[in-house]
């Protein structure tokens, strides 16, 4: 999928995607630098910048 065209996703999709808990993105938002970017009050994630940051083993941290 083209980055451009890229749906935003919400931190429950991420956290599903990732297989992990909302807890842990929002610890991971709070701790890390994983790419996540802030619309209004909602946190929102682009897969393909989630994949970069988990292939660059940041999020072994």
């Amino acid at each position: 999928m083209s980055e451009i065209n890229e749906k935003w996703s919400s931190l429950e999709e991420t956290a599903e995607y990732l297989g992990v808990t909302k807890d842990t993105i929002r610890s991971w938002i709070k701790k890390t630098d994983i790419p996540a970017h802030k619309v209004g009050r909602l946190w929102k994630f682009k897969f393909s910048e989630v994949d970069e940051w988990v292939k660059s083993g940041k999020s072994a941290l």
